[in-house]
């Protein structure tokens, strides 16, 4: 993608509404810049399921920055090499920056409720860094979630063994402490990348 579009693995295609946000201009940054999301309808209420099995929703991460990824923890590529090179950014933020990153919640939410229990969002989440929050919940809750959040998802054909692949949409959105958006982190880029992006918009 030109900054965050490039051609998706078959696997993880981007759905028509959030590729057409991928393409939108990247702000030069500065103070005062507009953020590049400014506007867009993306986010909203939602009652999700924590890691420890508890309710979680949105407005309790009210006043504070939030880094949303969608993906499922049995994807065998993007999805960890996006998370890694997410949270290797926002742990670069947080040395650079730690008062920042302080007011900054990353969460990984699933599209596979199926499988991924609160116990294998934990796992996965874990495995990236103690900061990433995982949430998953039941198939209700997370399709009104995705679609709060544009996020495409679907599931694959069953293979012999009796697994499958999730299609889903690919980006990790900035929210601001009102919930609005603000910007897509370049995740497919490198985790110095996120870390400046992180670091122009987080006040």
């Amino acid at each position: 993608m030109n900054r965050i579009a490039m051609t998706l693995p078959a696997l993880c295609r981007a759905c028509l509404p959030l590729a057409a946000l991928m393409l939108l201009p990247a702000c030069s940054g500065g103070s005062g810049a507009e953020p590049p999301l400014a506007g867009a309808e993306i986010g909203g209420p939602f009652e999700l399921i924590g890691e420890d099995g508890q309710t979680v929703r949105w407005s309790d991460f009210d006043g504070k920055y939030r880094i949303v990824y969608f993906g499922y923890a049995y994807c065998p590529d993007v999805c960890p090499n996006d998370v890694n090179f997410m949270m290797k950014g926002f742990d670069a933020f947080k040395q650079q920056h730690p008062e920042l990153a302080a007011k900054v919640q990353p969460l990984f939410i699933t599209i596979d409720p199926a499988r991924d229990t609160p116990a294998v969002v934990a796992e996965f989440t874990k495995a990236f860094s103690p900061d990433l929050l995982g949430l998953t919940g039941t198939e209700a809750q997370i399709a009104d979630t995705a679609k709060k959040f544009a996020i495409y998802y679907q599931k694959g054909e069953d293979s012999a063994g009796g697994g499958y692949l999730m299609d889903h949409s690919r980006g990790a959105y900035l929210m601001g402490p009102d919930g609005a958006p603000i910007a897509l982190l370049p995740v497919e880029r490198s985790p110095d990348a996120v870390a400046t992006e992180l670091a122009r918009w987080v006040s």
